[in-house]
């Protein structure tokens, strides 16, 4: 130890092995990006100027959007920039910040699509108390508290990580600092910090899974006794693309932590990284716009009232009937 000298900075190493394909991944990655970012923004839009929109299940997708930008948002340009300038160095103040914003993003992640299901499963096998038990009030209530709880459960696993000494390699085998493949370079006994990952993880991870799972057995029991198949597809694609969000993120989220660190391959962490921390995000949206007609009504009627020939037909041929279409999404403002 005597010998050794303290890290300073990192190096990822996640796509440095690849720079033939350099200039093509920096094009992947950035249409990705701008794509996550469009597609989600598109979301917000829809449901902030539509006021058929304003219930508790797209207050809780909106809230979805929002880490679908800010997850990728704390590692995609780093890696942008790693890819265009081959500096592959993060400082390590860097790091540590990269490391608490996607743990902290991805942990209330989990947290929301535990709420989502619970407010798919008030809207389908109680309906007729949804609106008293998902009050304003109560759905700010759970939202504030994924969000609290997800960062606080960060910071404790980005402490934990980072008072450990580091002085062996400084390069981290993945395009983004994360608990894995940071602690594999420590010159400390990690058993602990592993442990804290393992039990607090599981138990925050499993008791949202579970909230989760028995949400979706009372939902899916409730359809299934619905006599009708136009009533059961109605009330099934009401949570049709939360489900299937679900299955996108916990599948890699649980193959990516939920593991010793014995376990871990580096070609198949990056791969799994790469799919819920960039891919995912972009395909949320896409999710929910396709599978959910009150979503692609709302971007239709948007669409609509702004596309500029529209527009200018509009005004020229009846001006009323195009300020009812923006009172109707809620782009005009209400006359004193």
């Amino acid at each position: 130890m005597e010998n050794s000298t303290t890290v300073t900075e990192f190096i990822l190493m996640g796509l440095s092995d690849l720079p033939a394909v350099r200039f093509p991944l920096f094009a992947a990655f950035l249409l990705i990006y701008l794509i996550t970012l469009v597609g989600n923004g598109t979301i917000l839009l829809a449901i902030g100027v539509d006021p058929h929109l304003h219930n508790p299940m797209y207050f809780f997708l909106t809230n979805l959007s929002l880490l679908d930008i800010f997850c990728p948002t704390a590692t995609v340009p780093k890696m942008l920039e790693n890819l265009l300038s081959e500096n592959n160095v993060i400082s390590f103040v860097g790091c540590i910040l990269q490391l608490y914003f996607l743990v902290a993003l991805a942990g209330t992640e989990v947290f929301l699509l535990a709420v989502m299901a619970y407010d798919r499963y008030v809207a389908i096998c109680n309906p007729l108390r949804y609106t008293v038990i998902m009050s304003k009030k109560l759905c700010l209530q759970m939202v504030a508290g994924t969000w609290t709880t997800g960062f606080l459960n960060s910071l404790l696993h980005t402490v934990l990580t980072f008072i450990l000494p580091y002085c062996k390699s400084n390069r981290v085998n993945q395009y983004y600092c994360d608990i894995p493949p940071v602690l594999a370079l420590s010159c400390a006994s990690t058993y602990l910090a592993e442990m804290v990952v393992l039990i607090v993880g599981g138990i925050f991870g499993v008791g949202a899974f579970l909230v989760t799972l028995v949400s979706y057995v009372y939902i899916i029991s409730t359809i299934l006794r619905i006599r009708s198949a136009e009533g059961k597809r109605k009330a099934f694609s009401t949570c049709a693309s939360h489900l299937v969000v679900v299955c996108l993120f916990y599948g890699t989220t649980i193959f990516t932590y939920i593991r010793p660190s014995s376990s871990h391959h580096p070609d198949q962490d990056r791969l799994v990284s790469m799919l819920y921390g960039v891919v995912t995000p972009m395909l949320n949206p896409l999710i929910y716009s396709l599978r959910n007609k009150e979503v692609k009504g709302a971007l239709k009627r948007i669409t609509g009232v702004l596309n500029p020939s529209h527009w200018g037909a509009s005004l020229f041929q009846s001006p009323v009937s195009t300020f009812k279409a923006l009172r109707g999404l809620g782009l005009s403002q209400r006359r004193p």
